[in-house]
């Protein structure tokens, strides 16, 4: 059977490098950085909103983002249409260009475009980028390689809702190709839905049914990723884009469909009309808010990393920059390139185990084999071998034509990820192309097909000479003659091979063995050929990812406060009024029908009853049945200094932006203060994130910490349907000024009640 192989050592406990009997040690790799500090992109452009990322087969990263003045710092106040960095190890970026200059935007573009939130797939042999139009719609442009030449193919999503399909705004698309059928699907949405069709086989048009799969309250940017056999949409909601007031959170659901049904970790459908939990990153009171609009990346570890945006509170807005459509453009949001570990636990994705957005020096991504090559220098570090091609998109790789191997001169040993990426030729009809996982010897190797012959991936173990197989379908319409990325996945004796075109977490076929005792525990990685024509590149192994830690522990209550909690049995003592209103008590609950006022900006007429908080850090909770049916009604705690400065956690009823008259209910976690970009900081702002989903009761909390060191007030939200599992949401800052009192609201919209059964107050523990 004519085979192209690479062999690839994947093997036993700790990942080592070995040098075999008659195999030197490899040469030492480039250095690589062993931390990074968020924002990645600092240095080299001031913001880099909703950023896409992909590893061109040059072994670079790129990253591309929306059109924005990217260059301030540096006296470039002018827009840059999709601009594209790019790196050699997802943290050292540098500035390429833009998809578009200024002055060649396509004619067909309506007046005042603005392309916004690229998506970068790789699709039988050319780099797909769609992007979202201000103006409305969707469009797609191709390219041989990550910067361009970009052949133009126009708007694939219309812009209006009928033609699209689908109940929201026609942006924030990503593609995704699925397992077995090879089919493309293209998820889009924006305020308040996000929908899915399928694509046509070359991945530039729509042509199967729009099908709504998550709504919600401001939720857009929706992304999938397949894992474990799970379908992982992920998303992000509330606000993207307003400074210090953007509470941008990513969340996630999955389905075992790429249609869904998309469920959250509490069994919650992301069609429900509900906010949602399922939090994979929020704002956590560092300094970085709004993180949001995410993309994936996986190191040569096998590490899957979330790559997003997110806004530097201390200084979160530009002042007015130029529009090249004409005019200024007046509080524009900072939000640069972030990077922080992707972390899978118990089924379910979560940044840094729960920590979020990090500050500081952090591990890097691995980014270097331990051994392998790009082939875009030369052949060292490799012994048998074929001779170097290049090619504009490649740069260079191995290609032969005749049976032979092109393997490394040293081994690694371990539990490893080996990878490569690997073409057949045109003329190599019958032939296949595969990862070999491990080579002691001819006798004595693991590989991994793509055989065209059998249209399968098949991985086969090797023993003493003797064979078993392991095999699964590869699509009907695989390309076998452009790049596609093997890669392999040893831990102890469990091996996960797949195939994809991109490394985004869009397998085409996968296929998962237990290797048998005697199975190679040490070889040499690199590439070969039975017969004809096949090619090789971006091969190497390196130890495989550590398992996640745990999850990071949720606050602690301690002992309840008496002298700052209320069971609300007889009467309002301890409380005070600010404009009082017609509450009673009654049964033991504080009942409060909604009002027709508001506690928003310059509009500050509704009632807040108060109570002084405790000193120190504490938490306050209350239980609250509300039956809310009408538009912004809504219910909850506040921490109050006055009218222009506070934090509320409310349920809350709010419509949908597309839905008609629908509404839904959310837990809305708010902050009003000044905007500390206006000098002096007066001008008053306000913004939301949205927590787990209400229900008729619901448990509301808010942990207060005192953070000295940065002056601030750090409250943090969380909620529950029972009272005893939280979601856990993000965390706003607000500077301190003054002290914070307890207080309760019910306001906005009348014909709702609210009923509080207690106010209780409790000390902090951790």
């Amino acid at each position: 059977m004519r085979r192209i192989a690479m062999f690839c050592a994947l093997l036993s406990a700790a990942a080592t490098l070995v040098a075999p009997a008659a195999a030197p040690a490899a040469p030492a790799a480039a250095a690589a950085p062993a931390t990074y500090t968020n924002p990645v992109s600092a240095g080299v452009v001031d913001t880099f909103p909703d950023p896409a990322m992909i590893r061109g087969k040059d072994g670079l990263w790129y990253a591309y983002g929306t059109t924005n003045p990217i260059r301030v710092s540096a006296g470039d106040t002018a827009e840059h249409i999709l601009p594209v960095l790019r790196s050699p190890d997802l943290v050292t970026w540098t500035y390429v260009g833009d998809v578009y200059p200024v002055t060649g935007k396509p004619s067909w573009w309506p007046a005042g475009t603005r392309p916004w939130a690229p998506d970068i797939r790789y699709v039988d042999g050319s780099y797909h980028l769609t992007y979202s139009m201000s103006t409305g719609g969707i469009a797609l442009v191709t390219a041989p390689t990550p910067t361009g030449p970009w052949t133009d193919h126009g708007r694939i999503v219309p812009g209006d809702l009928v033609g699209s399909g689908c109940p929201s705004g026609s942006i924030d698309q990503a593609m995704y190709t699925d397992i077995g059928t090879g089919a493309h699907y293209l998820y889009w949405g924006s305020y308040d839905t996000i929908c899915v069709s399928r694509m046509n086989a070359t991945a530039t048009a729509l042509t199967g049914t729009v099908t709504q799969v998550a709504r919600g309250r401001r939720m857009e940017g929706g992304f999938l990723v397949r894992r474990d056999g799970m379908y992982y949409l992920f998303y992000s909601d509330a606000g993207c884009c307003d400074g210090a007031f953007s509470g941008y959170t990513v969340k996630v659901g999955r389905a075992s469909s790429p249609l869904g049904p998309f469920t959250t970790p509490s069994g919650r459908n992301l069609m429900d009309l509900t906010s949602k939990d399922g939090i994979v990153v929020a704002a956590n009171g560092n300094g970085w808010v709004g993180p949001g609009h995410n993309a994936i990346q996986t190191d040569l570890s096998g590490q899957d990393w979330l790559v997003y945006h997110a806004i530097p509170s201390a200084n979160p807005e530009f002042g007015p920059v130029t529009n090249p459509w004409g005019g200024t453009i007046s509080n524009l949001s900072r939000r640069p390139l972030m990077l922080d570990r992707l972390d899978w636990i118990d089924g379910w994705p979560v940044v840094r185990a729960g920590a979020g957005p990090s500050t500081g020096a952090q591990p890097a991504p691995v980014s270097t084999w331990t051994v392998g090559s790009t082939f875009n220098a030369d052949l060292t570090g490799w012994g048998t071998t074929w001779p170097l091609a290049t090619d504009p998109d490649s740069g260079g790789y191995v290609s032969t034509s005749v049976t032979g191997t092109s393997l490394s001169t040293a081994a690694v040993s371990g539990n490893v990820r080996v990878e490569g990426d690997l073409r057949l030729g045109a003329a190599n009809t019958a032939g296949a192309v595969g990862l070999v996982i491990t080579q002691a010897d001819p006798d004595n190797r693991i590989v991994a097909w793509i055989n065209r012959a059998q249209q399968r991936l098949v991985v086969d173990v090797t023993v003493a000479g003797v064979t078993t197989s392991a095999s699964s379908p590869l699509p009907a319409s695989f390309d076998y003659d452009s790049w596609h990325n093997v890669a392999a996945e040893r831990r102890g004796s469990t091996l996960v091979t797949w195939v994809t075109a991109d490394r985004l977490r869009d397998a085409v076929s996968t296929v998962t063995v237990t290797l048998p005792a005697g199975a190679p525990a040490s070889g040499r990685v690199g590439a070969a050929s039975t017969d004809g024509v096949a090619a090789a590149d971006n091969v190497g192994a390196a130890p495989l990812y550590p398992l996640p830690p745990p999850r990071v522990p949720n606050p602690v209550l301690g002992a309840q406060l008496p002298a700052y909690s209320d069971e609300f049995t007889t009467g309002t003592s301890g409380w005070t009024w600010l404009r009082a209103a017609a509450a009673t008590v009654s049964g033991g609950q504080l009942v409060w029908p909604t009002q027709a006022a508001e506690l928003a900006l310059g509009t500050n007429t509704a009632s807040v009853l108060l109570r002084d908080a405790p000193a120190g850090d504490f938490v306050v909770e209350t239980k609250l049945q509300f039956d809310g049916t009408v538009g912004n009604q809504q219910a909850g705690l506040v921490l109050y200094e006055n009218d222009n400065r506070f934090l509320k956690l409310t349920h809350t009823v709010l419509p949908l932006a597309w839905g008609g008259g629908t509404v839904l209910h959310v837990t809305e976690f708010g902050k009003e203060a000044e905007r500390p970009t206006t000098t002096p900081p007066t001008a008053v702002a306000a913004g939301p994130m949205f927590g787990g989903p209400p229900a008729t009761t619901t448990w509301l909390r808010l942990v207060y910490r005192a953070d000295t060191g940065n002056n601030e007030h750090d409250v943090r939200m969380a909620s529950s349907t029972d009272g005893v599992n939280w979601t856990w949401g993000g965390t706003w800052s607000l500077p301190h000024a003054g002290a914070l009192r307890i207080g309760l609201v019910s306001m906005n919209a009348t014909g709702a009640t609210a009923r509080f059964d207690y106010v209780r107050t409790y000390a902090l523990a951790s």
